[in-house]
This record gives C-alpha cells, structure tokens and sequence, in this order.
C-alpha cells in the first residue's frame, strides 16, 4: 500500500451534511471519471479525498460534444466535453459496484436538459451507495439544460425542488458564475431544498485558432478552468458565504487550487470543503500535498480543526500602530 493510502490528518476532518469526511478536499467531475481513473497513477490513492463527485450523468447515454474538446489557455484550461457519460442505470448497475466505497465518500453528479430528467436521474441514485448528489445546473459547454437553468435563479429553484422531492440523500447546488446575482440564486437553491453549495463552475470562455481563424473547440465555447480563474472563484464563494453561513449551509469552494495556500484562501474565504479538478492535470499527486499543506499551517496557527478557519477572512481594517 503506498504511503498515501494511510488516511490523511485527524485535524483536517470536517462535517459535510453530516457526512464525515477525512479531508476538506473534494475531487470535482469530469477530472477523475467514475472514480476510478487516477488510481492508475503510481502513488494515488482515493482516500487522499475526502470526496470525489463522479462524471456527470444524464438519463440516456450520451457521446459530447464533437472534437476538439480540450485547449490549455494561459493558467488554465478550455473544456467542452459536453457531460459524455454511459446513462445513469449503466452507472448504477455496473460502474458503482465496482467503487470501494470504504476508501472515500463518492457524490453523484446530476445533469440534464429538462427538469423531468434531473428529478429522474436523481430518483435513480437514490437508492444506490452515493452519499451525495450534486446538482449540476451551471455546465457552460452543453447546448440544453446546464446554464440555462443555473443562471436564472427561479429554474435553479425549480430544478432543486424536483430533486428533493425524489431523494432522501444531501443536495448539492452547483452554482454558475455566469450570472448577475450569486446571492440570489444560492438563496433560492437554498430555500429549495439544497443541503449544501458548490461554488463555483467553469467560466463560460473560447480560444481561437489564428490560421484557419475558427474556434479551437467544436463546441465553440467551453468551461474555463485553472488558476486563471481563482479570484473570481474567491470573490464568489465569499459572497455566498454570507447567505449560506446564517442558515448552516456548508460550501466546496474550488476554481484554480493547485497548492495548500489556495486551499487554505477558499476555507478563509468560507468555504467548509475545497474542490481540485485541473490541478490534477498538473500534479496527479497533488492531493496528499495539500493536506499535508493545510494541516501544517493550522497548528502552527494553534487551531485545533480545519473547521476553525472556515469563514475567518478578516475585513475589518487593521489597527494604526502607536508610535
């Protein structure tokens, strides 16, 4: 067993819906697959994670968008794989099964183009071992569904309310950045029912290919992603920090953490968990880094859990020194 696999710090535990989870770290979808692609890397081990959310699912199988699907942009990364997935009763029946489950909590990734098929993939998962479902209504690279619900803040509501109506486990609203007021749509993915907030998703964004002057993706645009975008990610996560924090909502702050220190601003910032996805692509190794990372600075801090810092941003300004 490599050294990863041992379980990460005690002092980095959080509860998450009341869920335990060993590490504030949660993988996002589409980086890892159905939980099982990176434990092909010498040295990897799930239960660096406390979390992993597993590939977006839809009702039907679905093939994506046509290629080119990926394009590294400056600290960050274009994708537009548009949700390919094998169908949610293929996940259920064949891919979940498979998962130890004993090495980490795995989330569901809910997608669809209608609120009927979000209520129906969500039905489905109910009863299988995911202990969470995410609700993916902020996906910029599909054509139908994705942001057209997550950037209006009464069909985010209506998509939530139709999940919970059909599952017992933790909902997970996960928000766009695309939008005029995260507040507003956090507080009415709240008040219908979302347990917790992912915040945020991938800005909607394009490259251009300068000799044939097209797009680079097929799809023409894509979900930027990366440390490019981590001060927006930051500046979001604060602002629903401070609709969620009152009613005991938890958030997975994520956008660009490839170190410690970005985890360590995001828990500041008011986050309960953080979300790495693209810094794996640089550092598959990156997980047990960064809880080593965290756990250092909180006891040389002096605090006794990484629950302690989480919404500790200080704004007030600092006090003149006397001379």
């Amino acid at each position: 067993m490599p050294a990863s696999a041992t379980p990460p710090d005690p002092i980095l535990a959080v509860d998450f819906c009341g869920l335990r989870l060993t590490s504030p770290i949660v993988l996002l979808s589409g980086c890892v697959g159905f939980g099982d692609e990176y434990t092909r890397v010498a040295g990897f081990s799930n239960r660096d994670a406390g979390a992993i959310v597993l590939k977006g699912t839809t009702l039907a199988p679905r093939l994506g968008n046509p290629p080119h699907r990926l394009a590294e942009t400056p600290m960050g990364m274009l994708n537009a794989i548009g949700l390919q997935n094998p169908g949610v009763d293929h996940v259920v029946r064949h891919i979940l099964p498979a998962l130890d489950c004993s090495e980490t909590h795995y989330f569901a990734n809910v997608c669809g183009s209608s609120i009927d098929e979000y209520a129906e993939v969500a039905r489905r998962f109910d009863d299988s071992p995911v202990t969470a479902l995410e609700i993916n209504i902020s996906c910029p690279n599909v054509r139908a569904g994705g942001v057209h619900f997550g950037n209006d803040p009464d069909m985010s509501a209506r998509v939530v309310a139709a999940c919970r109506q059909v599952t017992r486990k933790p909902l997970i609203a996960k928000l766009s950045p695309n939008q005029t007021d995260i507040r507003a749509n956090a507080r009415r993915c709240i008040e219908a029912g979302s347990n917790a907030l992912s915040v945020i998703n991938t800005l909607a964004g394009m490259a251009i290919d300068l000799a044939t002057r097209r797009p680079v993706l097929g799809n023409v645009q894509g979900g930027l992603s990366g440390p490019a975008i981590k001060p927006i990610a930051l500046l979001k996560v604060r602002q629903v920090w401070e609709v969620a924090a009152p009613l005991g909502v938890p958030i997975i702050g994520q956008g660009g953490i490839t170190s410690a220190d970005d985890a360590l601003e995001f828990l500041i910032a008011g986050a309960t968990a953080v979300g790495i996805g693209t810094g794996l692509f640089y550092d598959p190794l990156l997980c047990p880094k960064v809880n080593a990372g965290i756990a250092a600075w909180l006891r040389n801090a002096g605090l006794q859990s990484v629950g302690e810092l989480t919404g500790s941003l200080v704004t007030t300004p600092p006090v003149a020194a006397c001379d």
